[in-house]
């Protein structure tokens, strides 16, 4: 495994995109060809369940490393990353020489033996790494395999070393594969081979519209009128669901969210695609959850997410419904490089003649000049609508993140002012510090917990608060610090709603530091019916 050690070291090594690009491809033109299909599944999220648990890793390494249990997770919340730690602990005796498609079958070995034989294996394969090849191993076993390279980089990385289009190799490596199931050539060379009905297309992602100040709240009639002449353009509502693809081919129907996992058994509503759309048919659209005409708050939809099964009461506690507002694929033909305006006139064509209760058209939005769009955003947040999206009517539907093209256009967040109730140690660059928040508002003279946030304080602000919960921690449990409560933050969040699974009863989404409110004392803080006055507003 050593040549695939030496690549994840290039790229944990450096922030550069040219550089990781380098790497990636100088590999894929080296090395073995069924490791770099697990190299490919591994940067990709295909990574093997985890055989074994958190407790049973922690207490194996202890005991290679002779140290008690609470040195071990002392030296974790140092550290900021298991898989490291670890990897620093354990103690190199025999060098074993492997491959890492043979690490990988090792770890998913695992799966099914009795823990004694487990934890045999597990020390065995500790002895016989070091270095960077020990990291990895611990990695593909702890299932956290985040290594700073984005899909984009790996297709691209791909696409040095082949001479591919890098449009066609993200479409090649999007589906439900697996290096079980296929090898280097078929998936990446020979795509013709193994393409089949239930393969997406790669999404067309939109750049968000920002203000003098780098974000959307800052934006507004000044950050349009560059984008030309409004006549030119396309407004739609931009919704709070989940981006997917709904693909009829071979007389089946397959549903794709944005994140590459295939979750047509989720919504067995859209079954009636089958029957009411044409075969070869592949839409874009926004999965929502949608009652009596109008989408329910994303708080419901989420209720199905996490569901293996979902059952007769939540299908009818909340229906769902595919909102389409693009059409890639035409009775077999691909139509992305057609204009949007032309898309959009089959796509209307093709809605109104499925007549499908759970096919809803995006509607376009009326306008003739800028401010006009100014107004629409504005109205926005009141229909639960997250903003707005701007297309060229003459643009084709393009692969990955392009500016130029398509706009996305949020809603101003919500936010309210809360008073630091716990903390706890970041992770990777973060370890050793306490940027892990939870904020409470009052009630009855008492902080309810509403939210936890980690981003948003700059880096001397970050050691502003570290050094504070440091010093005023009041308990402490595990890793967790209760502190005096003193500071207080603006939190934004970009929707809210009512809850039963949390105990302040209220759910907010994205939440985040806005500010550090020193002009504020903790009793000025807002109370948790001002947050639950902001639901539905």
């Amino acid at each position: 495994m050593n040549r695939e050690a030496q690549l994840f070291e290039e790229l944990d090594a450096t922030t550069s995109t040219n550089a990781k690009v380098a790497a990636l491809a100088r590999y894929f033109r080296e090395g073995d060809d069924s490791d770099k299909l697990w190299v490919i599944a591994l940067l990709s999220g295909r990574r093997p369940r985890r055989p074994v648990t958190s407790t049973q890793l922690r207490q194996w390494a202890a005991e290679v490393a002779g140290i008690p249990d609470w040195l071990f997770e002392a030296s974790y919340h140092v550290v900021g990353d298991f898989a490291e730690t670890v990897t620093h602990i354990a103690t190199l005796e025999i060098p074993v020489e492997q491959p890492l498609s043979a690490w990988v079958q090792e770890v998913e070995a695992l799966r099914g033996l009795e823990e004694e034989e487990q934890a045999r294996r597990v020390k065995a394969a500790w002895a016989g790494l070091e270095g960077m090849a020990l990291f990895v191993f611990n990695k593909v076993l702890t299932g956290g395999f985040r290594i700073g390279v984005s899909q984009k980089i790996l297709v691209k990385g791909l696409g040095k070393a082949t001479g591919i289009p890098e449009d066609v190799l993200a479409h090649r490596l999007m589906g439900d594969w697996s290096p079980h199931t296929t090898t280097f050539s078929d998936l990446v060379l020979e795509p013709t081979s193994t393409d089949d009905d239930a393969r997406p297309y790669p999404f067309y992602l939109a750049y968000g519209i920002e203000g003098p100040e780098g974000t959307a709240a800052g934006a507004g009639l000044e950050e349009l009128l560059p984008l030309g002449d409004p006549a030119d353009w396309q407004a739609e509502h931009k919704w709070d669901g989940i981006r997917g693809q709904v693909i009829v081919r071979g007389h089946r129907h397959y549903v794709w969210s944005r994140g590459e996992e295939l979750v047509t058994d989720k919504y067995p509503e859209f079954q009636a695609f089958v029957e009411g759309l044409p075969q070869g048919t592949v839409l874009d659209g926004e999965i929502l959850a949608w009652k009596d005409g109008k989408p329910l708050p994303f708080a419901e939809l989420q209720r199905r997410i996490g569901r293996k099964t979902v059952g007769k009461k939540l299908l009818t506690d909340v229906p769902v419904a595919f909102m389409v507002y693009d059409l890639l694929e035409l009775s077999g033909r691909d139509v992305r490089r057609e204009p949007l305006s032309w898309r959009r006139e089959r796509l209307e064509e093709l809605v109104t003649a499925a007549d499908l209760p759970m096919l809803v058209l995006s509607e376009v939005l009326p306008f003739t000049t800028w401010q006009e769009v100014v107004d629409l955003r504005e109205h926005a947040r009141a229909n639960s609508i997250e903003g707005l999206m701007l297309k060229r009517l003459d643009s084709p539907y393009e692969v990955g993140r392009r500016r130029g093209s398509w706009w996305k256009w949020k809603v101003d967040p919500q936010s309210i002012d809360a008073v630091l109730t716990y903390s706890m140690q970041g992770h990777g660059r973060r370890a050793g510090l306490y940027t892990d928040h939870t904020f409470g508002l009052w009630q009855d003279g008492e902080l309810v917990t509403f939210a936890k946030a980690y981003s948003g304080l700059t880096d001397v602000e970050m050691k502003e608060v570290d050094a504070f919960v440091k010093k005023h921690t009041v308990q402490r449990f595990g890793p967790v610090r209760q502190v005096e409560p003193e500071l207080v933050f603006e939190i934004a969040f970009e929707g809210i709603g009512a809850s039963t699974r949390h105990k302040s009863g209220v759910a907010v989404r994205f939440p985040r530091i806005a500010r550090w409110r020193r002009d504020k004392k903790p009793e000025d803080a807002n109370t948790l019916d001002d947050l639950k006055a902001l639901i539905g507003s």
